[in-house]
């Protein structure tokens, strides 16, 4: 038998050295080197044998069978629902929803007749069954499990047989063998792997939890990202409503699509409209305020930019942004000054996206500009209007990919005007009393939009 060794990996980024290390060589972070100890393990060599391989025409093409969780929103970005045999990882911040998306599943899951394991490394069985009385769940056929440790977390699927097994979280539980904590970048690791061994053979699907710290430690979720089939993340403000699903990997499907969900008492509610999440409404003739149709996956969506330029009080003017980039703001605000002429230099300049949603697509500029320019001179805009597109440094209104979707999408809410990029980007069929003004620079788009 082989002694112990020690060895360190950094819990960001899952690099591992034989010796500790200030900085790490990979990522370059700092103080992220963590002392693992492995454990004792048979030196003699295995006397398997290897498998054979096959040609790839050989190989059967399986079609693949997926089960809905009886959550659309969830369904939508894991591809069309559950893969058998799947291994998902869902991560985001403390308290934002993990668990009550995932308990929610759960009992919709067992309603239609599967049978659900839900194993919890942080709760006791009363503890989830509580929450599950506040989520209003009634008397489902769901499993619960309170267990930290990995075998016999597996000896219990095994027992149990289900068709989902949710593990909340993979920080929580360990494997015996390792002497290092729960959550250490080695445990997260074996843990890991051995729940795909399960799933994999089993063909069992997989749902785990990983948390990210109160400190920003990104370990669990970053480490296992190239282990799982799917990764989800869980977004939002803590003081807003709304949270944002988004998939940055799937293998079974498409990562173009996200889930939009509002908190409530009760717990996650869909939201199949979430354009009118992000508008205020009964509000007209208001300074400073544009729609944008922005793109999120490969939904339409109106969020609402409102913008405020007053004079500054100090030697340099402030700059403040909230939901969208702020680099890009400072850029808006150059060509606004040296191509239209608007003295912006004295002045303090707030922008922000209602809702609290986060917006990094560059056809939003076009709308940043105009709530600036509508906010400087004090006149609102015309009417019901809507606007998207991208500004370049010499003020040119650049083209935007899906716009008559974005149209559609403002049209049905009730927009009777958009300025869009000119050209021969124009959609040939809009809504029906829609007004599609086509810019082709950022002056047009102004003499367009505001009404003087």
């Amino acid at each position: 038998m082989a002694s112990p060794k020690t060895r360190f990996a950094c819990s960001s980024c899952g690099y591992i050295s034989s010796r500790w290390l200030g900085r790490c060589s990979d990522c370059g972070e700092w103080n992220t080197m963590m002392e693992e100890t492995m454990g004792r393990s048979d030196s003699s060599p295995r006397k398997d044998n290897a498998r054979a391989a096959c040609p790839i025409n050989h190989i059967p093409v399986v079609e693949e069978e997926r089960f809905a969780t009886g959550i659309q929103e969830l369904d939508r970005v894991l591809g069309g629902g559950v893969v058998p045999g799947s291994l998902v990882l869902l991560g985001g911040d403390p308290g934002i929803g993990k668990s009550t998306l995932l308990m929610q599943a759960a009992s919709r899951v067992s309603l239609s007749g599967k049978k659900v394991l839900y194993v919890s490394g942080e709760e006791s069985v009363q503890q989830v069954r509580m929450r599950a009385s506040r989520l209003q769940i009634g008397d489902v056929p769901l499993y619960l499990l309170s267990e930290t440790d990995i075998d016999l977390v597996e000896e219990s699927i095994r027992n149990v047989a289900p068709q989902l097994v949710i593990l909340d979280s993979i920080q929580s539980v360990c494997k015996r063998d390792l002497s290092s904590s729960p959550g250490g970048v080695g445990q997260v690791r074996e843990c890991a792997a051995q729940m795909m061994r399960l799933a994999k053979t089993e063909g069992i699907p997989v749902f785990l939890v990983g948390h990210v710290t109160k400190e920003g430690a990104l370990a669990g979720p970053r480490v296992l990202e190239h282990m799982v089939d799917t990764v989800l993340y869980f977004e939002g403000e803590r003081h807003h409503s709304f949270r944002i699903l988004r998939g940055v990997k799937n293998r079974f499907g498409s990562t173009n699509e996200i889930g939009i969900f509002q908190m409530e008492n009760e717990g996650l509610k869909e939201v199949f409209n979430p354009s009118e999440l992000f508008m205020t409404s009964g509000v007209s003739d208001v300074t400073g305020s544009v729609v944008v149709p922005t793109i999120e996956g490969s939904r339409p969506m109106l969020v609402e930019i409102q913008a405020l330029v007053c004079p500054t009080g100090f030697g340099t003017p402030r700059r403040m942004t909230a939901g969208v980039d702020y680099n890009r703001v400072s850029l808006i605000l150059a060509v606004l000054e040296k191509r239209v002429g608007l003295h912006l230099g004295g002045q303090d300049a707030y922008v922000n996206a209602v809702g609290g949603v986060r917006l990094d697509e560059p056809a939003v500029d076009l709308a940043i500009a105009l709530a600036l320019t509508s906010s400087f001179k004090e006149k609102p805009m015309a009417g019901r209007l809507a606007a998207v597109g991208e500004i370049g440094l010499t003020g040119e209104i650049r083209p935007v990919p899906q716009l008559e979707k974005r149209i559609m999408e403002a049209a049905r809410l009730g927009f009777s005007i958009c300025v869009v990029p000119g050209g021969s980007g124009l959609p040939p069929v809009v809504a029906k009393g829609m007004k599609v003004a086509g810019v082709e620079n950022l002056e047009q788009a102004i003499e367009s939009a505001l009404r003087f």
